[in-house]
C-alpha cells in the first residue's frame, strides 16, 4: 500500500471511531503524515479537508467524565485516580444502558464510550494530565506555529509529538462481535458468541520475522539455540534456559544461531511462549491479549469468518496443508486495520492463559485470562518465566488444513511448545497423528494503556 493510501486508511479508521477532532489533534495528524508517510503539509491538509473529519474545540476531559479541576486540587494522587476511575465507570455504565439510543450531541454511544476511555487514559497519567490542564488553560491553537506561512513544518513548536511504533498499526478502541463457526461444531477450538470491548492499542503489521528474532538472540545469548541436541540435554539437567523454557525443538529449522538463507523475512517459527514473551520484553512491547488479537484480526468486520470476508480466497492469505514452508510476511493484502498475515502462515502466541470456556464467563471489557487485576497483569509481564499453565494460540493455518482457519478458532498448548499436534484434527484425518500439524510464531502489541482492570 502506498504511503498516501496508508495515511488515508488511518484517517478513515479514525473517522469511523470518532468523527470530531481538536485543532491540536489535527496538527498531530499532519505531523504524522509528514514524518511517517512522507507527504507534504499541503497534501496532508487536503486529505484531512476532504475526509469529513470535523475539527472542533479542545475537549475538556474533566467535563467529559463529569469532573472539575477544583475537585482534584489539594487531594492525593491516589484519591485523584480513584475519582477518575469511579467517574469513568459511572459514565461508561450509563452509556451501555442507553443501548443504541443516539446522544443529543450527535455522537453514537460507541463514539461516546471511546471518548470516555480517551478521557480516562489521559487523566490517570500524571504527565498527560498536566499537559491536558495546560491545554485547557491556554486554549491556544498550535497550527500556525507548527505550519508557518512558508509551509515548512516546525515540529519543535508543538507541545507533544505523535510517536507511533515502527511497523505497527493503531487499532482503535471499540467493541467487536465474536461468533462461533457453525460448520465446525462445538470443539475446543471455537469461541462462543460474545461481544467484547477492547481499548486502543498498537499491533505489529506482521508476525515477527527470522531477521528480527535473530537480532534478539544476537544480543541475548541465553535465548540462542543450543548447537547440538546433546548440549540441550545437558543444559536441561542444569536447569538452564534451554531446559526450562522450550520442548527441545526450539528454532529447529535454524542452523545453530542462523536462520536458513533467504528466509530473513519469513515469520520465525518453533518458538515457545516463553521465548516470545522474552522477545517482546526486549523489544519494549508485549504479546497481544487474545481479545486484542481477535479485535485486530476482524478489522472492523462483523459476522465474517475471515479477515477479508466469508469467501475462501488464496489471493488473501497463505494457507494449505501441503505448502511445506512459511512465506515472506506482508506479501498478501492487509485487512481493514492494516494487519497482514493474521490468517495463514503460522499460529501466533497470545498473552492469555488458555481457558476452555473463558468467553462464556469473562468480563466484557479488555479481558485477559489469568490476569484479572492490574497487579496480576504486571506480575505476568514481569515474571513470565514462573508461569506454566497452557497459553492461547490463534490464527494458524500452515500445515493444518487445506483451508484457512476462521478468526473464531482458538487453541491452547503448553508454553514450552514450539510446534503443535492437533488431536482434534487427527481424529478426522489420521495423517495428522504422525506429524506436526502447525508451527508456532507470534507478533507483538504495544500499549496505549495496559488493559487489565
Amino acid at each position: 500500500m502506498a504511503d498516501r493510501e496508508e495515511f488515508v486508511s488511518v484517517i478513515n479508521t479514525l473517522k469511523a471511531t470518532f468523527p470530531t477532532i481538536t485543532t491540536h489533534q489535527r496538527v498531530l495528524l499532519l505531523q504524522q503524515a509528514v514524518q511517517q508517510y512522507g507527504l507534504s503539509a499541503d497534501e496532508a491538509g487536503e486529505i484531512l479537508k476532504t475526509s469529513g473529519l470535523v475539527v472542533g474545540e479542545s475537549v475538556n476531559y474533566f467535563q467529559v467524565l463529569g469532573l472539575s479541576l477544583e475537585e482534584i486540587q489539594g487531594i492525593s494522587e491516589n484519591d485523584i485516580l480513584v475519582s477518575i476511575e469511579d467517574a469513568h465507570k459511572k459514565c461508561y455504565g450509563e452509556s451501555l444502558r442507553a443501548g443504541g439510543l443516539p446522544r443529543s450531541d450527535g455522537r453514537s454511544q460507541e463514539q461516546w464510550r471511546t471518548m470516555l476511555n480517551q478521557a480516562r487514559d489521559v487523566l490517570i497519567d500524571p504527565q498527560k494530565r498536566v499537559e491536558h490542564i495546560a491545554t485547557i488553560n491556554t486554549e491556544t491553537s498550535h497550527f500556525d506555529d507548527a505550519f508557518p506561512q512558508d509551509g515548512t513544518p516546525n515540529f519543535n513548536q508543538t507541545s507533544m509529538q505523535l510517536a507511533i511504533p515502527e511497523d505497527m498499526m493503531l487499532i482503535p478502541a471499540g467493541e467487536y462481535h465474536g461468533s462461533s463457526i457453525e460448520s465446525i461444531g462445538k470443539s475446543q477450538m471455537n469461541t462462543p458468541n460474545h461481544t467484547i470491548y477492547v481499548g486502543p492499542f498498537y499491533m505489529d503489521k506482521h508476525p515477527v520475522t527470522n531477521a528480527q528474532f535473530k537480532a534478539f538472540t544476537d544480543t541475548n545469548p541465553l535465548w540462542r539455540k543450543a548447537k547440538r541436541r546433546n548440549e540441550w540435554n545437558k543444559s536441561k539437567k542444569k536447569m538452564s534456559i534451554f531446559g526450562r523454557y522450550h520442548d527441545g525443538n526450539y528454532l529447529n529449522h535454524w542452523y545453530e544461531n542462523n536462520f536458513p538463507i533467504g528466509m530473513e523475512n519469513h515469520p520465525v517459527t518453533n518458538v515457545s511462549w516463553y521465548a516470545a514473551m522474552a522477545y517482546a520484553q526486549w523489544a519494549g512491547k508485549r504479546l497481544p491479549s487474545e481479545a486484542e488479537w481477535e479485535k485486530a484480526a476482524r478489522g472492523g468486520l462483523i459476522g465474517q469468518q475471515y479477515p477479508w470476508g466469508n469467501t475462501l480466497d488464496h489471493d488473501m492469505a497463505y494457507f494449505g496443508k501441503d505448502v511445506g514452508t512459511t512465506y515472506s510476511v506482508g506479501q498478501y493484502p492487509p485487512n481493514n486495520y492494516g494487519i497482514h498475515d493474521i490468517a495463514g502462515n503460522v499460529w501466533e502466541w497470545c498473552l492469555d492463559e488458555y481457558a476452555l470456556n473463558f468467553y462464556a464467563t469473562s468480563h466484557k471489557e479488555n479481558p485477559i485470562a489469568g490476569a484479572n487485576t492490574a497487579e496480576e497483569l504486571d506480575d505476568l509481564l514481569s515474571n513470565f518465566r514462573i508461569f506454566s499453565t497452557d497459553r492461547v494460540i490463534r490464527g494458524g493455518t500452515l500445515f493444518t488444513t487445506s483451508e484457512p482457519m476462521p478468526i473464531a478458532n482458538r487453541y491452547g498448548c503448553s508454553p514450552l511448545n514450539t510446534t503443535l499436534r492437533i488431536r482434534l484434527l487427527a481424529k478426522r484425518d489420521p495423517t495428522y497423528s504422525t506429524k506436526y500439524a502447525a508451527n508456532i510464531g507470534f507478533r507483538c502489541a504495544w500499549d496505549v494503556r495496559l488493559k487489565s482492570k
